[in-house]
């Protein structure tokens, strides 16, 4: 063996080790130990394996890199039907659906997308969970995403509880006979958990899986990192302020927000447009860290260390809080950045699959008998 051959061969070794000690490992579980949560997990292998990274896409940029690239050269995708629906104060959200066709007892899964998501952006998680699990899948769409007006001078990047209930209730009159799931991704979970703490046992909601939170807003916008959360605010500006310029100049928030050069400073300045008199009020009315205690059904949180825009500190602060909720499993990675996940050689998204098989167990554990009692 050549001197350099003999180089090459250590260094490959090298990187294998390393790649298996800091990044291919299994995900760290924080739950309550009782009977309901030891038999979900022993229906998800892939919480108890090696979460495989793609070997290339080792930290939390390149993951987003490799997302960047499979969303730009992804198919587009066709919704079956979208419904516009007109809230109480007249702004305008929608539902958009996918497999709207299928027998009217297959399960339903409700959708919150991200930050800036729109039905275009989310339509690879939106076509994997309805390909992976088989149900129909209705993707929530919020006020000023996408292409839908701002017909009323509110939008909250946080979204609505009041919004999401009736978004709720129309997909429960139109599939009385659905049983009903959700999936939150990044800011999407924060309207989740708000509202499944809100709500407590009263939803028509059986199970959610919370994807990249960013747990307690007071804080989390600040702890984003440069350049993404700079990246972001521009965009959020150029997603909700700027082409709303007419019917938002009359807030006296509205030149703070315009300006804004972070996450954190848009947020500051985000309370007039969400309806709220000030800051303190936004908190209290829409960060979901404050009731997260009181969601009762069975989630599933995940989160990676290397995620730069919801950080592991976000997480680390209330991993106490959700061992001692008694149907929350937090999943907590090595690898997968925000949202991103990639996985194998193929960097197939390794989050959507664990998100379906996560909700297809409460769903074949739902539709078990009822153990009989003896005589």
């Amino acid at each position: 063996m050549s001197f350099w051959t003999l180089v090459v061969t250590l260094l490959a070794v090298g990187l294998v080790i390393h790649y298996l000690r800091t990044a291919a490992r299994k995900p760290q579980l924080v739950y309550q130990s009782n009977p309901e949560n030891q038999q979900l997990l022993a229906q998800l292998p892939r919480l108890r394996q090696r979460f495989w990274v793609t070997p290339w896409l080792f930290n939390g940029h390149l993951q987003l890199l490799g997302l960047g690239l499979k969303k730009a050269f992804a198919p587009r995708l066709q919704y079956d039907r979208t419904d516009t629906l007109r809230m109480t104060d007249g702004g305008t959200t929608a539902l958009h659906w996918l497999g709207a066709d299928l027998p009217p007892q297959v399960p339903t899964l409700v959708v919150l997308h991200t930050i800036t998501g729109s039905p275009h952006s989310m339509r690879g998680f939106v076509g994997d969970l309805q390909r992976l699990t088989g149900w129909r899948v209705v993707f929530c769409e919020r006020r000023g995403h996408g292409t839908l007006p701002l017909t009323s001078a509110r939008f909250n990047t946080m979204g609505d509880t009041d919004d999401l209930r009736e978004q709720l209730r129309v997909v429960s009159e139109r599939y009385p006979h659905s049983t009903l799931y959700a999936a939150g991704i990044s800011a999407g979970t924060g309207l989740l958990i708000r509202y499944l703490g809100e709500q407590g046992a009263d939803t028509p909601l059986r199970g959610a899986f919370a994807y990249c939170p960013g747990y307690d807003i007071s804080v989390a916008f600040a702890r984003s990192r440069a350049p993404f959360t700079r990246l972001m605010a521009r965009k959020l500006v150029r997603q909700f302020v700027t082409p709303n310029r007419e019917t938002l100049a009359h807030l006296s928030s509205f030149a703070a927000l315009e300006n804004a050069q972070s996450l954190e400073e848009f947020h500051q300045h985000l309370y007039e447009c969400a309806g709220y008199p000030s800051h303190q009020a936004f908190l209290e009315h829409c960060n979901p860290i404050s009731v997260m205690t009181h969601v009762s059904i069975p989630l599933l949180v995940l989160n990676a260390e290397d995620d730069p825009v919801c950080v592991l500190d976000n997480v680390q602060d209330h991993q106490e809080a959700m061992a001692n909720m008694p149907r929350t499993l937090l999943a907590v990675t090595s690898r997968g950045s925000h949202c991103a996940y990639l996985a194998g050689f193929s960097a197939y998204p390794w989050a959507h699959h664990l998100a379906a098989e996560f909700l297809q167990a409460l769903q074949a554990r739902a539709e078990q008998p009822a153990p009989t009692r003896p005589a």
